[in-house]
This record gives C-alpha cells, structure tokens and sequence, in this order.
C-alpha cells in the first residue's frame, strides 16, 4: 500500500475521531465540511450527465439543515420537505427550463449530501448538551477509559464507526484473499464471501459493543444492530458505484491522495446514520418495557 494512502488515510481517521470526541459544534462544523465537499463531487457527477442542477442552493440548504439538526434534531425532519420546495422553487424561476432530470438531481443531493448526514450530526448529539463541560457545547472525558461513562451519542456514534470499519475491512481482506463469486457488476470487484465476511465482523463487533454496554438483550440487539450497519454500509458503497459507473469515472474525486474523493471513503456511512439512530431512540428505550411485560 503506497505510503501517501497510508498517511493521508491515518490523517483523516485523527480528524474524525478528533471532531466525534469532542461533539457539539465541533462535530457539526467537521461534519459540515464533509458534508459540503461531498455534495460538490456529487454535483459533478451530475453535470458529466448533462444535468444542470440547483447545486448552490442545494449545498446552502443542506448547511441550514445540518445546523438545525444541532439546535433542534425534532426540527430537521420539517426542514427537509421546505428546503426541497425552496429548491423546486429556485428552478422553476432560472431562464432556462429545468427538467426533471434536474429537479430529480437536486432533490437527490439533497436526501443524499444533506438530508441523511444530518442523523449523524443527531445521533453525536444524544445527551451532548448534559454532559458538556467545553466552549460550543463540546465534550472531553476526564477517563476514556470508561466508556459507560460517556454521552449516549457519542458511545453510540463510535460503535457504529467501528462496525463500519469493521465491515470494510473485513470484506476487503477476506474478500481478496478468498473471494470467488462476483457480487454485482456495479462494482466488479465485491464478491458474495467478501461482502457475508464484511456483515459478519460488523455484527461481532456490535455484539461486543452491546455487551460492554450493558444494552438490554444485548446479544440479540446487538447482532441486530450489527446486521443492518453491514448492510447498509454495503448498499452505500454499492449506491455510490453506481452513480460513478453512471457518470463515467473511477473516483468521485481526487481530495484524498491514495483514496479518491470524499465520497469514495464516506459512502458506506450514508445510509447508516437514520437506522443506527432510530435504533437507539426508538428501539433500545422500548425494550425493558417489552421483556418486562407479562
């Protein structure tokens, strides 16, 4: 592995720690660079179609909702259908006609760049504020050590990180070494024994987490949640290759050295954060509720 890959990957991997521990605002700006040099690689796929989308407006109302997602999580999910009439709105009034390849782009960058990050930045925020003890709401521990004793959010987020990374790596590594069946002609290069080796460290790692944790029916949650990162974390990837494969290149860009764009390295976080946070918002509080019951 050339060295540049290695170091520009180690980089990236101590800024986003960096900004997940900390939370707050700092997670919010971070992640809002992202989020924003992520939409752009996307818009540019977009014009090598031929479509002209809204992609200032875009990128500026996915911001206000990655804010909003900040100041007041409930909020967001009424935010998302006025920004994407604002945006039908600003192509409905540009002297030339907008078709619906544009509105349909436009709307994707949307839900795609702007709409599910911003569970990221809402699952971070889970108890974020009772436990600051920074400036712009942010968080340091005084023992990393203890992990229980650490906001919901951010022991929450770092779990579903490490599942990620789990599931990349191991599909990575077994699927090269014993790889055999072709996944999908998206991206040639998966195959079926990488990808079930890929969901199946994410779901040990999620049972640990669980464990440690002391989550309720910990061994069953968390292979449940274990099982959906895997998966989604592989549609995400999988979704991201299509659209290169549509738009004609190999990388989504070319910011990382040795990796491509930001796309290429956050598409298996996508479709991850919406399921991980209802999951813990919706499902693990419901629990002791339900094994309790007579």
């Amino acid at each position: 592995m050339p060295w540049t890959r290695i170091a520009s990957g180690a980089v990236a991997i101590v800024v986003a720690l960096g900004m997940t521990m900390l939370g707050g605002w700092y997670f919010t700006i971070g992640f809002g660079i992202i989020a924003y040099l992520g939409q752009l690689e996307y818009f540019q796929m977009v014009r090598a179609k031929g479509i002209a989308p809204a992609a200032k407006t875009t990128l500026a109302v996915s911001q206000a909702l990655l804010i909003i997602s900040t100041l007041s999580p409930t909020l967001a999910d009424a935010v998302f259908p006025v920004a994407g009439t604002f945006i039908c709105f600003y192509l409905l009034f540009q002297p030339k006609f907008a078709t619906i390849a544009d509105i349909s782009a436009s709307i994707m960058g949307l839900f795609y760049g702007g709409y599910l990050p911003s569970y990221w930045v809402r699952l971070r925020s889970l108890g974020q504020l009772q436990a600051s003890n920074l400036p712009l709401d942010g968080f340091w521990a005084s023992n990393w050590l203890n992990l229980k004793s650490l906001p919901q959010g951010l022991t929450a987020t770092l779990l579903a990180f490490l599942c990620i990374w789990a599931a990349d790596i191991g599909a990575y590594i077994f699927g090269k070494s014993f790889g055999r069946t072709r996944l999908s002609d998206i991206s040639p290069k998966k195959t079926v024994e990488g990808a079930i080796f890929g969901v199946s460290a994410s779901i040990a790692v999620a049972v640990l987490g669980a464990w440690y944790l002391s989550w309720p029916g910990w061994p069953l949650t968390g292979a449940a949640l274990g099982l959906l990162i895997g998966i989604a974390s592989l549609l995400g990837d999988l979704t991201e290759s299509m659209m290169k494969r549509d738009a004609g290149v190999k990388d989504s860009g070319q910011l990382i050295p040795g990796h491509g764009g930001i796309l290429d390295r956050a598409d298996s976080y996508v479709f991850t954060a919406p399921l991980v946070y209802y999951f813990v918002t919706l499902l693990l509080p419901l629990l002791p509720t339900l094994t309790a019951a007579p």
